[in-house]
């Protein structure tokens, strides 16, 4: 007797069963038919309600390095804040109506507060001048609940690589990595020691984990402080993050995870043309920038944040061509109805995409 195959009828009959015959006959439409945009979730169950953003106000405004400095936002009224876990960002509406976002720095078991840190960029796109000059105490905004696409693994060793202010993601996992008692080391390389924040916070958690670094670093020697077999999280510029993926060796380091603050440089892009409207002008994107940036060149107030494909706050409207989508936001329903990031997707070959902007 073969155990390994099916029987041909519930009963072992030679003959084919037919209720199962037709219960995936049923199936083979049933599925394909759930599979279609509107019909993924259960007629009988409401549409889920959208989550309210979150009121906060700023307690603290104090600069922590030169260029630098730390918010404190709080419940207006009092109450506990989400829960967040290391790595986490916040999205920021600003009073002028900028959006933003800003990696959490605080301490996740401290409910009443978040804490970011923010570096002044005066040639950058005026979040961190209005964040610098006008969000003092008292000043209310909103925000989304925290979101987190670097997140903290808490492997038994790892390695933290800081660049500037990317540190303030790192500060939380550190300060983890102290409290679970994992082998841990963290290096932060700053152009100054004047410039690099949370220097004194860090060495309170164990000095002789802490490395800062203001000389150029090649990214090998950077690594090698990595504890045999760690795993390696990094956030920092650019130039920086690339320069360690490049030097980065599976064969010492067990994963690397990190984070960029702004655009990763576009590769393997090709140029394609975008049309503001049916009868608008027609604009040239070259293979090395992005939709996002020749369209603010004519729209200097389309909004934008990320620059990375994730927070859809550069969203626009595609009403012509086909699209070569790369972004980690929108859904299928959203880009069957014509949803767009120009920040990072770009046109299929040889086509003209036309943005409502």
């Amino acid at each position: 007797m073969d155990l390994e195959a099916l029987p041909p009828d519930l009963y072992g009959r030679p003959k084919p069963d037919g209720f199962l015959r037709r219960m995936t006959a049923f199936a083979e439409w049933y599925d394909p038919k759930m599979g279609r945009p509107g019909l993924r979730r259960s007629p009988r169950r409401p549409s889920p309600r959208p989550t309210p953003p979150l009121q906060l106000v700023v307690t603290v405004h104090r600069p922590v390095a030169e260029g630098v400095v730390e918010l404190r936002l709080g419940d207006p009224g009092g109450s506990p804040l989400p829960v967040w876990q290391p790595g986490a960002r916040i999205e920021l509406t600003l009073p002028s109506g900028l959006v933003r976002h800003y990696s959490l720095c605080g301490d996740p078991a401290d409910r009443g507060s978040y804490r970011i840190a923010v570096r002044l960029l005066p040639e950058g796109g005026g979040g961190s001048v209005e964040i610098h000059q006008r969000l003092h105490p008292g000043v209310r905004l909103t925000a989304r609940r925290p979101r987190n696409g670097f997140a903290f693994c808490a492997e038994p060793a790892v390695l933290l690589l800081a660049g500037g202010i990317g540190v303030t993601p790192l500060l939380p996992m550190a300060r983890q990595a102290q409290h679970l008692g994992l082998n841990w080391r963290l290096v932060h390389v700053g152009r100054s020691a004047e410039s690099m924040p949370f220097t004194e916070e860090l060495r309170a958690l164990d000095p002789s984990r802490v490395e800062f670094r203001t000389e150029l670093t090649p990214a090998a020697e950077l690594l090698a402080r990595a504890p045999r077999g760690a795993a390696v999280y990094c956030c920092g510029p650019a130039p920086m993050l690339a320069a360690v993926q490049q030097a980065y060796d599976p064969a010492v380091a067990r994963a690397l995870h990190f984070e960029r603050f702004g655009a990763a440089p576009i590769l393997d892009g090709e140029q394609f043309t975008v049309r503001l409207g049916s009868d608008g002008p027609q604009l040239t994107v070259p293979a090395d920038r992005s939709a996002l940036d020749v369209l603010r060149e004519v729209r200097p107030e389309l909004p934008y944040s990320c620059h990375q494909g994730f927070c859809g706050t550069c969203k626009v409207r595609l009403t012509g061509g086909t699209p070569a989508h790369r972004d980690r936001r929108l859904t299928e329903e959203d880009r069957a109805a014509g949803a767009f990031l120009p920040c990072v997707s770009r046109a299929a070959e040889g086509e003209t995409l036309v943005l409502e902007v």
